[in-house]
């Protein structure tokens, strides 16, 4: 059964000044179709401007296409804006009846769940204090904990993964599942592609307000960062050297254990990198060294370095390589750009240095935080004779 279907769906905002010399019109979607199943997920990704919130607005009915034909099948909440229907001065308490009846929930619906929602949201000491003494986070944690309590058919998510703390985060994701399993549609939009790839059984991306892709969540996720790694490069740090160097880099390759080659690892997974070399003359005081970049250049997250050891790194003339290994890759979901350099070891003078290759990594080990630590446990207790 089809709960959500689109079927040649345009949205146009005229501009204030139409007629008078000002812009054109602005299409933010044009004749877009899809369905989506009872108990699918669907994941809208894309840049900024390229529709997805219009889309998920004409989904919930806040505004009208200028074209095309909606249909909704089943009762639908929508967690866009969470919390923006709150009254200031009213308490936590008034604001979830308020919040929930706006919603479509009954009283006693309300009530029965009311218990539920303030644990959720983790605002249990404060719930009969006005919301305007809220902090931003206990704010849009309740909007979100009544939203997500409706029990509806078909859910639509907007960027909520980016609400709150990483618990609670983690708590979105839990409670996104569970309503999953039990059978909820949902269309889900979102710039944290590894959620996407977590919760979606199948991602469109959107491209000025049309459909460029759309099918499994890996592919498709792939297809955006390739769009989006040829549209800018990598601003490294780092300056060439003024002055002839003793090697010259000629080659970085990311190497995989059992699949070869390629630029795409997960989380824990192991990762061998190849930094390849030419020198006239040999040299026993230089220094190479990888770092893992943020896609855009501008955070560092780890480095890899031949001066990790006492050992110098003897180079003879001629070509060689330096090989890098990493049991587990402990970068989380994201993309990065990987750069080699060489340095030396006495004056610190930076050498040759080769710009970002691209790494995606997609999830494997899931753990909290900014990244995964290796890491083992064991379990040891008293043995106890049973009577």
């Amino acid at each position: 059964m089809i709960d959500v279907r689109c079927h040649q769906v345009s949205k146009q905002y005229a501009p204030r000044a139409a007629g008078l010399g000002g812009p054109e019109a602005f299409w933010a979607l044009r004749d877009l179709s899809f369905d989506v199943v009872r108990g699918e997920a669907l994941g809208v990704i894309g840049p900024n401007g390229a529709g997805k919130s219009t889309l998920l607005k004409l989904l919930a009915g806040i505004t009208t296409p200028t074209a095309g034909r909606i249909e909704i099948r089943g009762r639908l909440s929508a967690l866009i804006e969470v919390g923006s229907g709150f009254h200031p001065e009213l308490s936590g308490r008034e604001n979830v009846y308020l919040s929930g009846a706006i919603l479509g929930m009954r009283r006693r619906e309300i009530a029965a769940k009311f218990d539920e929602i303030v644990a959720f949201a983790g605002v249990a000491p404060f719930i009969d204090m006005p919301v305007k003494w809220y902090s931003s986070g206990m704010y849009v944690r309740l909007g979100f904990s009544i939203a997500a309590h409706l029990d509806p058919d078909i859910l639509l998510i907007d960027e909520v993964l980016a609400v709150g703390d990483a618990v609670f985060q983690e708590q979105c994701l839990a409670r996104i599942r569970a309503l999953r399993r039990s059978g909820t549609t949902a269309i889900l939009i979102s710039h944290d592609l590894a959620a996407i790839e977590l919760l979606c059984d199948r991602v469109m991306l959107l491209e000025g307000g049309r459909a460029v892709d759309c099918g499994a969540p890996d592919a498709v996720v792939r297809t955006y960062r390739q769009r989006l790694g040829a549209r800018r490069e990598p601003e490294m740090p780092g300056t060439k050297a003024t002055r002839p160097t003793p090697i010259e880099l000629t080659g970085l390759e990311l190497l995989g254990r059992n699949d070869g080659p390629g630029a795409t690892r997960r989380t824990g997974d192991p990762l061998d990198l190849s930094v390849s070399y030419r020198s006239a003359e040999g040299s026993v005081d230089q220094v190479v060294e990888v770092f893992f970049y943020s896609g855009d250049g501008r955070v560092l997250h780890c480095q890899l370095t031949t001066a990790f050891s006492a050992e110098p790194l003897a180079v003879l003339p001629g070509n060689g390589t330096v090989e890098f290994s990493i049991e587990e890759l402990p970068l989380q979901p994201g993309d990065y750009a990987v750069v080699a350099s060489t340095r030396d070891a006495a004056s610190q003078q930076i050498g040759s240095w080769l710009k970002g290759v691209p790494l995606t990594v997609r999830p494997g080990r899931m753990v909290r935080g900014h990244f995964y630590l290796p890491h083992a446990w064991r379990h040891q207790g008293d043995r106890q004779e049973l009577q």
